[in-house]
């Protein structure tokens, strides 16, 4: 059985995820497929996990692939985390990770409207309630924001206690609607690190919506995509990735027949079948990607990129915040001043050539923001401001 080492698994991330310079690729479409999917909870990310992958690249770039050629599409999907998918794998997730994640959504709301005391039947008032957006919808092919939504259907937006605290109902169905790839998150109508879509059809956005796979051909894909950039990866990190069981998985894995390889610390992984020459190694490197990049958060046990770091830069709900990369490993954090200029926080100790490199990403990630701010909900305990003590 192959052996993969640490080493070379940290030379097939640089290469395949497009993150050392030498390895930078041309678009986003290019950068999107380098990590299978880019993560899209906060906006922010998915242009800044562009910047990271693509040199020259303008904010312009990313809203032609989003919002005009629409090569990448906002999809609602794995663990229930909105990602931009490359369009050609859209179907594979319709079929697969976002109906299973429709389905439990189903469920818990159709609970929760009970619990609410709207109507005995839960279920029925979610699918009456869709039928209601997508009519109102339907009516505007470029699409309607959340808040016209309430506005329009106030029998739609009904605002309850759960037990997360109070929610719009509307907001729920919109969610429900992008999971079943009946509407999609269009337009953004703010600034690109805000996220205000015009939710609309899929079919008015897409032009033309394929058909999804079924089940079993939807995951077998996007394993395959995932063991070509993120391989030789466990079981459990296919699991977690996926927010499947591990039956989808293993079957998956027999269908592609994926080939087991020995890891450093006795661990079991897996890699295509067309994919088990060595990776040549790659010169020393560094890179800053953002919160919750694909990167950071492409593997459960992380512990050969991210050591002993990771309570200082995961949140308690495995959120990963901004991450400074050397050589392969995680080594610190990057924060911005109130001027906008990028610092790098080191959680160890690294070279003098190590620094230089960080230096210089940090400089080209300041220029390309040019002074604006991003702001996060996921803050990592390395990000948070210093204390300082004075007297």
């Amino acid at each position: 059985m192959r052996h993969v080492t640490d080493t070379e698994r940290r030379a097939r991330l640089a290469r395949r995820h497009a993150i050392a310079p030498p390895h930078r690729v041309a678009d986003p479409e290019e950068a999107t497929r380098a990590v299978a999917v880019l993560h899209a909870t906060e906006p922010a990310t998915v242009y800044l996990s562009v910047h990271a992958r693509v040199d020259g690249v303008r904010v312009e770039d990313v809203d032609r692939a989003l919002y005009t050629d629409r090569s990448l599409v906002k999809q609602l999907a794995m663990r229930r985390t909105l990602f931009v998918f490359p369009r050609e794998l859209l179907p594979a997730a319709w079929g697969s990770a976002s109906a299973r994640v429709a389905e439990a959504e189903l469920k818990r709301m159709a609970k929760d409207v009970e619990k609410a005391g709207l109507t005995a039947d839960g279920t029925g008032w979610v699918l009456r309630a869709r039928e209601l957006i997508l009519r109102e919808i339907g009516t505007r092919p470029d699409g309607m924001t959340a808040l016209e939504i309430r506005d329009g259907l106030p029998e739609v937006a009904v605002k309850f206690d759960v037990t997360a605290g109070s929610v719009w109902n509307h907001s729920r169905v919109l969610t429900h609607l992008g999971l079943t790839a009946d509407l999609v998150r269009g337009t953004n109508t703010q600034h690109w690190r805000l996220s205000r879509p015009r939710w609309t059809r899929m079919a008015d956005w897409l032009g033309e919506v394929p058909e999804a796979w079924p089940v079993e051909d939807g995951y077998a894909e996007l394993v395959r995509r995932w063991l070509a950039r993120f391989g030789p990866g466990t079981e459990a990190d296919l699991v977690w990735w996926l927010g499947a069981t591990k039956g989808a998985v293993r079957e998956a894995l027999t269908r592609l027949e994926a080939v087991a390889v020995t890891l450093d610390g006795g661990g079991r992984g897996w890699l295509l079948p067309e994919d088990l020459e060595p990776e040549p190694p790659v010169a020393p490197w560094a890179a800053l990607l953002p919160v919750l990049d694909p990167t950071v958060m492409g593997w459960k046990e992380r512990d050969w990129y991210l050591g002993t770091h990771g309570p200082q830069l995961f949140d308690r709900n495995g959120n990963a915040g901004t991450t400074a990369w050397w050589d392969g490993r995680i080594v610190g954090c990057w924060v911005q001043d109130d001027a906008g200029v990028v610092e790098v926080r080191l959680l160890e100790p690294v070279p003098a050539v190590a620094q230089r490199a960080l230096r210089t990403e940090a400089e080209r990630l300041t220029a390309w923001l040019d002074g604006v701010r991003i702001g996060t909900v996921y803050p990592s305990a390395a990000m948070k401001p210093v204390a300082t003590v004075t007297g």
